[in-house]
């Protein structure tokens, strides 16, 4: 099972865009994207905390209503869709695994689940794994995974892996040539593979998310 990272396909599609997303599950994958949420409570597809890399503007997603938020990206012809927007168009066929960016409370997190509910193919994860403890306290069989990064250590991974409410592990490709790793039982995604040569070479026997392919 692989994804496309932010729906990046090849250069010509951009991070986080409805037309990437629609490319992505052209071609059969799932999609790994990011959500945020605005000043006036709505979920978007967008990686940063703030506007500044994309969009050159100091201001930061939970400071600003979603409607200034899609004026200023269709202007650019980078317009930020909502998570409903993509979870509608996965037609619950495509999988996806939605990142939580922020540190969410229960009345938000209760929010995603709702809006969420009619689509099974959903995997919530995080680097900030208490939002998916607190998910997991709303919904106790909701699918969620914990996110670790390159600097994670090889021993809380596998603690975490014993976590039996816990569906999958997201990890920095580093850890596929760790052979603790590759024989935990858990399912694991590997982030980012951005070589056609690393995906050729992993993507038989492990489940990667890749980009620029």
């Amino acid at each position: 099972m692989h994804f496309i990272h932010r729906g990046i396909v090849n250069k010509k599609y951009k991070e986080n865009l409805i037309s990437s997303f629609k490319k992505s599950f052209s071609l059969g994958y799932g999609i790994e994207t990011d959500i945020h949420l605005t000043k006036d409570r709505e979920f978007v597809c967008f990686h940063d905390f703030t506007l500044n890399r994309i969009f050159k503007k100091k201001a930061s997603i939970k400071d600003l209503n979603y409607r200034y938020i899609k004026e200023l990206s269709i202007n650019q012809n980078k317009e930020i869709p909502l998570l409903n927007d993509v979870l509608k168009i996965s037609k619950n066929k495509y999988p996806l695994l939605i990142e939580l960016k922020p540190k969410l409370s229960k009345k938000n997190l209760q929010k995603l689940i709702k809006e969420s509910s009619k689509y099974s193919k959903c995997v919530f994860i995080s680097f900030n794994h208490k939002n998916i403890f607190s998910l997991q306290k709303i919904k106790p069989n909701i699918k969620v995974g914990l996110s670790f990064s390159n600097l994670s250590s090889v021993k809380e991974i596998i603690k975490a892996s014993k976590n039996k409410k816990i569906s999958c592990l997201i990890l920095d490709k580093v850890f596929l040539t760790n052979k603790k790793i590759i024989n935990l039982k858990i399912k694991k995604f590997f982030y980012t593979i951005k070589t056609k040569s690393d995906f050729k070479k992993y993507r038989e026997k492990n489940n990667l998310i890749f980009e620029n392919l």
